[in-house]
């Protein structure tokens, strides 16, 4: 769906007041969006340092409460915990009565449809599963990075239009995910984010340890090309050495990061056997080629467990 196709004036959510739960870096730029929509952030709990100067900053003047105190207050509760807390958090606010009827359960963990909040669906609440597909910072930034964001999005049915329009209410893109598809969702967006920082990380490293002064400058444009040409085309941009097939190159690469990088060499063997299968499977990478490639990675992980 997209953000020029706004929601029936009837499928709107009212205003709201709006309370989180977790003031990690997701939470108070959720707020703080809503905000901007026309609703109201009325409290927020939040343990740590940390967490009080990040609601504080997006959220001034939002009073800090306990975690029963948010749901007493509030029409839409946010629940940004991390994943492994959410089932208990949920569980407990249950069990304590805090949660009450009709009121909006959201929270926004890729991992977890809306059956994690079965335990506040029983106590009446309105469950919502919204997860943003972005990195989040802890900063004002984090807002403006919602415009254009797409959000995982699972509800049941009766609810769906109320979740996508406050989706797209925050500037966000709505995606349906179905219950039993979020967790391969939310690993397909950890494969793609979170292992691209580790990969950039190292590349960096190793950069300098090849004597490179400004490797982010080095890297900026050639990424941003990769990525682009990724997002367009798919295994279609495969280039390198493991595309061509270029066995030399790469057992060369191999004996070099034994000897600079070691804990890099598990990641390198891993990635380019992946990058052969594509390439293979798609044509790009000559069978006869593809031989001594898979030979070398081959040798080269004999080695790595000896």
């Amino acid at each position: 769906m997209s953000t020029s196709q706004q929601p029936d004036p009837k499928d709107r959510p009212a205003r709201l007041t709006v309370g989180v739960v977790g003031a990690g870096r997701v939470g108070p730029a959720l707020a703080a969006s809503l905000q901007l929509a026309g609703h109201r952030p009325v409290a927020v709990s939040g343990v740590s340092d940390a967490s009080r100067r990040r609601a504080a900053q997006l959220l001034p003047d939002v009073p800090l409460v306990t975690p029963t105190e948010v749901l007493k207050s509030a029409e839409l509760v946010l629940l940004t915990v991390p994943d492994d807390a959410l089932p208990g958090l949920v569980a407990g606010l249950a069990e304590t009565g805090a949660v009450r009827p009709g009121q909006l359960l959201v929270h926004t963990s890729g991992r977890y449809g809306v059956g994690v909040l079965d335990p506040a669906l029983r106590a009446g609440a309105l469950p919502l599963a919204l997860h943003p597909a972005m990195t989040f910072t802890g900063t004002p930034v984090d807002v403006q990075r919602l415009a254009g964001c797409s959000f995982g999005v699972t509800a049941p049915e009766e609810l769906r239009l109320a979740a996508e329009a406050l989706v797209i209410e925050m500037g966000g893109e709505p995606e349906w995910i179905a219950e039993d598809m979020r967790p391969l969702y939310h690993a397909a967006l950890a494969l793609g984010a979170n292992h691209l920082v580790t990969l950039v990380a190292q590349s960096m490293e190793l950069l300098r340890a090849a004597g490179v002064e400004a490797p982010d400058r080095m890297l900026g444009p050639l990424l941003g090309a990769a990525l682009d040409n990724a997002l367009r085309s798919g295994d279609a941009a495969l280039t390198g050495p493991v595309a061509r097939g270029d066995a030399g190159t790469v057992a060369a690469h191999v004996t070099e990061l034994r000897r600079h990088a070691p804990q890099a060499v598990a990641g390198y063997l891993a990635m380019a056997r992946a990058t052969a299968d594509r390439a293979l499977a798609h044509g790009l990478l000559k069978p006869e080629l593809a031989e001594d490639l898979l030979g070398v990675l081959a040798d080269s992980t004999k080695g790595e467990a000896g």
